[in-house]
């Protein structure tokens, strides 16, 4: 496969959790990958062991900032050429009653959550409407049903899931699509150091599955969404959650956490 056709994803907050998995997963598929993350070591010692380094690209960058942005263009552009896929997977949490969430918090993550995708998505758009393109937002179950302890985490996602409609609507003329992956309860980093084994039980609970995903089947969804088999697929949201949305079912651990 010559540069020119060989795809290119840029996937933020790579370095572990979804993002990681949806970077090894489109390495495995054949694409070139730039990952990024705000967090050089761990960034780092990913990409080392993703095992193509002619195929991969770090870049230690915040997607807050709009420098760093242009600066990850500017670098893919300059490494492979063009750009096929964005994936805004990069976001942060911070889990509160309403009334005990700081100004400073909610600030904190919207900046990562919803201005980091904006920010991201017009930096790309010039190099990637070059080929066309697609570019999948990861928001989260918590954008589709509201909870306790998650003002900022479930508004900056809900947003992130408008977003996605607005620019699926703007850049179909580029020839860019934008879709939506919203992840259930995951294995991941984030999962294990704050839900506790009261509201992990409630989780296998309310899910149908009665499981958590795993990261590499969120990656799934993701690279679905970015290939050649969602053509006609664009403006949309997809649930990868154990139909956790279907079934409607609260969570008394978390309004038990909030009530005290």
């Amino acid at each position: 496969m010559t540069k020119d056709q060989q795809r290119v994803a840029l996937v933020t907050g790579a370095a572990q959790g979804i993002g990681l998995a949806a970077a090894q997963r489109f390495l495995a598929d054949g694409w070139a990958v730039a990952m990024l993350d705000n967090n050089g070591a761990v960034l780092a010692a990913a990409a080392a062991a993703a095992g193509a380094p002619d195929r991969v690209l770090a870049l230690t960058l915040d997607v807050s900032r709009p420098a760093d942005a242009e600066a990850a263009i500017a670098a893919i552009a300059g490494r492979f050429g063009r750009l096929d896929a964005l994936v805004n997977n990069a976001g942060i949490a911070h889990f509160g009653p309403l009334m005990e969430t700081p100004l400073e918090a909610w600030n904190e993550v919207m900046a990562v959550n919803l201005t980091g995708p904006f920010i991201m998505t017009k930096a790309a758009v010039p190099l990637m409407r070059e080929t066309g393109g697609a570019i999948v937002n990861i928001t989260s179950i918590s954008s589709l049903r509201a909870s306790t302890l998650r003002v900022a985490y479930g508004t900056s996602k809900a947003g992130l899931g408008h977003l996605t409609k607005q620019m699926a609507v703007e850049l179909a003329s580029h020839g860019i699509r934008v879709n939506a992956v919203a992840p259930g309860p995951v294995d991941t980093a984030m999962a294990k150091k704050v839900h506790s084994p009261e509201i992990r039980a409630d989780y296998h609970d309310a899910i149908p599955l009665n499981r958590y995903g795993l990261p590499e089947e969120l990656a799934d969804a993701i690279v679905y969404l970015c290939g050649p088999g969602a053509s006609y697929v664009t403006g949309q949201t997809l649930a990868v959650d154990g139909g956790f949305d279907a079934a409607g079912i609260g969570l008394p651990t978390l309004r038990r956490d909030q009530n005290g």
